[in-house]
Parts: C-alpha cells; structure tokens; sequence
C-alpha cells in the first residue's frame, strides 16, 4: 500500500470537509443575518391627522359623515350603515350611478331602527325595512362583473323613477352578508385575489388629504371640496399629495395598505352641492398636472390621479382626531 498516496488522499478529503463546513457556516450566518433584517422592528412615523370620516351608504349617494367608524375588509361601517351597499340599478340590473344621474349625489341614505330613510329634494322622505327576505334577489352589474342584490320593493323603485323623472324603471338593490362578493381583481390586476368589496368601483377605502384638494382648488376658477372626490378618509396636517407616497398606514387598531391611486372620470364634474355636472371642471385642470408615469398607461390610461386607494390589512376601529402613522421596516 503507497503511505503517500493514502496521507495524500486524507489530506484532500479533509480540505473538501472544511469547505464543506465553512460554506455551511456562510449559508446558515447569512439566514441569520436574513432573519434578523426580515424581523427588523417597524417604524411609525406621524404624517397626519385624520380631519374627516365619510361613508357613502347609497354608491353615488350623498356622503354621511361620521366621528368614529368600524373598518371592515369590505370598508367602513358604522351601526346598520355599510359603505356602498345600497345600488340604484336599471331595469336589466346595470348599475346607474352620478355619471348617469347627476342628481343621485343629493340622495341620502340612512338607517335607524331597522328602517332605511331615503331623502332627496323636493322629494317626501320615504322609510322601509332594512331587511326584507320575500323580496327577491336581482343579479346586477358593476363595470362588467356580475354581482347580486336584494330588491328594496316596488315603492322605492317608484321614489326613484319620480325623482329622476325617468322614462324608464329604477330599483335600489341591497348587498347582503350572504351574497357572494365581487373579486377587485376581475377589474383591476394590481389587486389580489382575495380582496372583494360589494358595490363600490374598485378599492374598500379610498384616501386623500385636504391639502391636495386645496392645491386643486388654487388652479381653479371655483373651488371645490373633499365631497366631490368621495374619500372614505380625509388627512389633515400634511402637504398635497403627501398620500401617494404612503405605502402601509397605522390609524387606531386599523392597518391599511396602499393598493394604487385613484384614476378619476367624469364624475368628478358633478357638483356635490348642487347635483350639476360640467363635464369639465376639476377634471380639465387635473389631467394638466396629474396624470400617470408612462409605465403606468396600462393600468389608469388618460384618467389623472387624485387620492390613493388602499385595502384593509388589519380590521379595526378609527375616529376624526386619530393621528395617522405611515410604517416603515
């Protein structure tokens, strides 16, 4: 037997069991490098207050405001109240909102009671159960995606069709916990397949700050109000648009997480006050400064961008004064 050959074949097998350990050490040093940078403790940092919180109980409806609200993962609630749940629909079930019939942002819609109270101008206000089981269930449309809701009876249908003095039928529909909610992504890819809202366009909450409405209303002829934009959340003490950069937010016991902007259309020309759309203003002067990052043409086209959708992350309770905390890791 060659002595050498066997002292040189040790030799080798004891450098390939070093290299071994040593990469062994690298690789399980550099997970718990990982580990720790993953396990790094979050950060909040104050960027605003909360100044407003509004549901839109009726989608198009005018706005309820409010000082506290439960938020869900399909938005906000608040008693028997939840943030567009209530649809007018036409008679094929498509749904019919300010872009159709201005005049529906002057309709109000509340609960108490058990009773559902719609009001409008000129218009006697009529009551009627919130829940209603004999009556039946309509399939309706929201930008294209089927969706279900429960008929609210013949005299709403009435109080509609004379408001609008339509030529043809409108009905009010109501989302209920049991009917199947419509997927976000169906509409929008950027949203994850678990996320479902009822009736609202896209996102469970949508977000923007007085100072980017007031920046808006400085390019104007004539100002305008949150109200016009529908936010769910409004931020006060802070710059505009400030919110396009708030990726995760800490607002009470609720987490919300930036899911993207809020393209805006011709809604946006409609007067909350009045129920008068322009078809021009804001929407002119926010196209003139407000429009995407070429990257993003596939996902908001030519729509300009105002306010920031985001989904909810942790559900949870908020109120008018709660600071706002963006979190970052």
């Amino acid at each position: 037997m060659d002595l050498r050959k066997l002292a040189a074949d040790a030799v080798s097998q004891n450098k390939k069991a070093a290299l071994l350990i040593g990469g062994a050490g690298v690789a399980i040093l550099g997970f718990g490098l990982g580990y720790k940078y993953l396990r790094k403790p979050e950060k909040a940092v104050r960027v605003g207050v909360v100044s407003q919180l509004l549901i839109h109980p009726l989608k198009s409806g005018k706005a309820v405001p409010l000082a506290l609200a439960e938020c869900q993962k399909m938005g906000l609630k608040f008693g028997e109240l939840q943030d567009r749940h209530w649809m007018v629909v036409a008679e094929d079930g498509h749904m019919v909102t300010g872009r159709q019939e201005p005049r529906l942002v002057l309709v109000s819609l509340t609960c108490e009671g058990g009773q559902v109270c719609l009001n409008g101008p000129n218009m006697e206000e009529l009551k009627f159960p919130i829940k209603q089981p004999d009556n039946p269930i309509l399939n309706c449309r929201v930008f294209g995606v089927d969706i279900q809701g429960r008929d609210c009876g013949d005299k709403v249908s009435h109080w509609l069709t004379h408001y609008f003095k339509a030529e043809k039928t409108y009905r009010l529909v109501h989302f209920e916990p049991s009917m199947r909610p419509r997927k976000t992504a169906e509409k929008e890819a950027v949203y994850q397949q678990f996320e479902e809202v009822a009736y609202p366009d896209f996102g469970a909450v949508m977000l923007l700050s007085e100072a980017s409405v007031k920046d808006l209303s400085s390019k104007l002829e004539k100002g305008v109000t949150v109200e016009r934009f529908r936010p769910n959340i409004v931020i006060s003490d802070c710059k505009p648009f400030d919110e396009d950069s708030w990726e995760e937010l800490q607002i009470g016991s609720v987490r919300l997480q930036r899911v993207m902007a809020c393209g805006r259309c011709l809604f946006t020309t409609v007067d909350p006050e009045t129920g008068v759309m322009s078809r021009k203003e804001p929407l002119e002067t926010l196209k003139n400064y407000r429009l995407c990052k070429p990257s993003e043409k596939h996902i908001y086209k030519t729509a300009p961008l105002f306010g920031q959708l985001h989904n909810v992350k942790k559900t949870g309770v908020f109120q008018v004064g709660d600071v706002v905390y963006k979190i970052t890791r």
